[in-house]
């Protein structure tokens, strides 16, 4: 079997490069059977290499330690689950993994564009076969996961301890589901450069993939974050890690695009911008893919060292000169004659907005690389740390806490004084008597200050186009006010799913802003009956539980918790030993309220005296940042569903866009 998962991945390698070139041969040659034959083959390559992932899971599952992947990244003990998960867990898997994601969704892609989008579609399955080829050539040449060893282990490695986490079955998928979709825009932007095709067509297509691109880079973030929180036992979920700060960048270009796309849309504007924008999403993807494998950085999220960092920076290389040629190319053609009329108008804030984004993405990058910059110029490696990212880029987060208020709602072209009062008024109100509040509340002024009265602020200025959608609605179809609701949001979904995104976003930054600043934390070496005080509340130390299995052993402290004498609950932070890679993990206890987490973590623990060394931590409004992810998802739902318009109207391509068939 591994045999045929080998040959199903070099059939790939070959049906992508035929797509390459016919798609691109029957788009300058506008021959239909030719593009046709491309399409068919991308179907090949789909079913080629979901068929290797399904021969290579089969072989984890079955525990075929005569392959060398096999043998590294499972074991007998393994439960099940993790086995699924090591199929990610390795350079190798991961990379068929990346490979088939991509396969899926270029055919989903092919799919459904069948009937549109004809003299784009070549040239978009060419970019995404070109990727595919790359992929697939890295599988083929370098990583091959059907590697057999020259005599079969009687027993895997393990998967790394680190991964036998929940967050981790959950995070390394929606990392790539958001890096691989966004190839998506990329072929389409790719493909309008190529024809010259540069009108809204090519957005309007692919604006629910940037969002789903975006949505899952969301979610691929707070699940590492959460998987850092709980797995770690630092007692924080956001380090600057290079890994962390390449997952963080393509989804700060995405949201820039996400912004400035609807200037161009709405006012035929910054087309040059938004190229760029969804190019550069692309090409950082590609980027945050050659700092995980290539060795060049340390980093716990990242695989072990490999020679791949050339090929990645090579392809890279390739997809910013390609590119960037065509922009040049077609650079005439991008430009258009609107300008912004007014620093007070919609179109100065979300340009604002895009600044702000692609200078914290800009600092970020700067960050992550000169460490590696200073190696290679003066051979001396200068860390840059957590201070650094947090000193220049927490006053530019302030600021688009403050315009995702701003921006929503002030008018297009040009704000008058009455729109600014019609439209700021009760917002700002409220912003300041919170401001006042929590002055007299004793929260000083500050960075967390600032935060709370933004996120007022912007929560004003949402609630406020709820209120006024829902009561027009009332004053004119006599609707109730629920049925008003859902009636205002199903009319426009996009608008106000992007309003509950914001409601998201703002529920994040409160719980950065809290757990950043007011975070207590309280270490103690404790013998049986001893307490410990933290914050409010009070550890006692009863006895050491422990466990054993084939697959690991636990140890854990038995701490009953207390608030003003009164027992509200029992935590058991653990050690454990995994017995295969003879390698130990922490594992933190953790008793989390919408008011703050009590996160505990057992540092140390001598068996002979029964000491153990108890680091505990108070995090304010973290399970916000949490509750931030569950509404941000909730909007995406809402603003991708399509209307009932949408799902009434069949949209046929433009008239002389079809690929003729001879």
């Amino acid at each position: 079997m591994p045999e045929l998962g080998r040959l199903a991945v070099c059939l790939a390698l070959l049906c992508a490069l035929v797509s390459v070139i016919v798609s691109v041969r029957g788009a300058l040659t506008r021959r239909g059977d030719l593009v046709r034959t491309g399409e068919h083959a991308a179907y090949a390559v789909f079913g080629l290499v979901a068929l290797a992932v399904v021969i290579l899971l089969r072989a984890l599952l079955s525990h075929d330690f005569s392959l060398e992947y096999v043998a590294a990244y499972s074991s007998s003990t393994l439960p099940t689950n993790y086995v699924f998960a090591a199929l990610w867990g390795g350079q190798k898997g991961s990379l068929l993994f990346w490979s088939f994601m991509l396969s899926l969704f270029a055919t989903i892609v092919q799919l459904q564009n069948r009937e549109r989008n004809r003299e784009l579609m070549p040239w978009v399955t060419a970019t995404l076969m070109t990727v595919a080829v790359f992929f697939l050539g890295l599988v083929t040449f370098l990583t091959d996961p059907f590697e057999r060893l020259p005599t079969p282990a009687f027993e895997g490695a393990d998967l790394n301890p680190l991964l036998q986490n929940y967050w981790m079955m959950i995070h390394p998928p929606s990392l790539y589901t958001g890096y691989v979709s966004a190839s998506v825009p990329f072929a389409f932007a790719i493909a309008a450069l190529a024809t010259g095709r540069l009108g809204d067509q090519w957005i309007r297509s692919t604006r629910r993939w940037a969002l789903f691109s975006w949505f899952f880079l969301s979610l691929g973030n707070l699940f590492g974050a959460m998987w850092a929180y709980e797995v770690l036992g630092w007692g924080g979920y956001w380090a600057w890690d290079p890994v962390e700060n390449a997952a963080f960048m393509p989804w700060l270009v995405s949201t820039a695009y996400l912004h400035s796309v609807m200037i161009q849309e709405k006012k035929d504007m910054l087309r040059v911008w938004n190229m760029i924008l969804v190019l550069l999403t692309f090409s950082l993807t590609i980027f945050g893919t050659f700092l995980t494998r290539s060795g060049v950085i340390s980093s716990v999220h990242s695989f072990t060292q490999s020679g791949l960092g050339p090929f990645f920076i090579g392809f890279l290389l390739l997809v910013l000169l390609t590119a960037g040629g065509l922009v040049a190319y077609r650079l005439p053609e991008l430009r258009t004659s609107g300008t912004i009329e007014s620093f007070f108008s919609r179109e100065a804030a979300f340009l604002f907005n895009n600044l702000i984004l692609v200078g914290i993405a800009f600092a970020v990058f700067w960050g992550t690389v000169f460490p590696v910059l200073s190696e290679w110029v003066r051979g001396v490696k200068i860390t840059v740390g957590p201070p650094f990212f947090n000193r220049v880029n927490a006053p530019l987060g302030l600021v688009l806490l403050v315009l995702m208020g701003i921006g929503p709602v002030i008018a297009w072209r040009r704000a008058t004084p009455r729109n600014l009062w019609r439209a700021f008024a009760w917002p700002v109100g409220s912003a300041l008597v919170a401001g006042v509040v929590l002055l007299v509340g004793g929260i000083p002024f500050g960075g967390a200050w600032v935060a709370f009265v933004g996120g007022v602020f912007a929560l004003g200025t949402i609630v406020q186009e709820f209120w006024r959608g829902v009561r027009a609605r009332q004053a004119m179809l006599h609707e109730s006010a629920p049925r008003a609701l859902g009636r205002l949001v199903g009319k426009n979904r996009r608008r106000y799913g992007g309003y509950i995104i914001h409601v998201g976003i703002v529920s994040i930054f409160v719980g950065i802003a809290a757990s950043s600043v007011f975070r207590i934390e309280a270490q103690q070496t404790m013998k049986v009956g001893d307490e410990m005080r933290v914050g409010r509340y009070t550890l006692r130390y009863d006895r050491i539980d422990s466990q054993e299995n084939g697959h690991v052993a636990r140890t854990a402290a038995v701490l009953p918790v207390f608030v003003d004498g009164r027992q509200i609950d029992t935590l058991m932070p653990e050690k454990r030993f995994y017995k295969k890679p003879k390698q130990p993990t922490t594992e933190v206890a953790n008793r989390s309220t919408l008011r703050e987490d009590l996160y505990v973590v057992l540092g140390s623990y001598d068996p002979q005296t029964q000491l153990v060394t108890i680091q505990a931590y108070v995090n304010p409004l973290v399970v916000w940042i949490w509750l931030g992810g569950l509404i941000l998802a909730l909007g995406t739902a809402v603003a991708v569903w399509p209307t009932a318009a949408e799902r009434e109207v069949r949209v046929v391509a433009p008239a002389g866009a079809r690929v003729p068939v001879e």
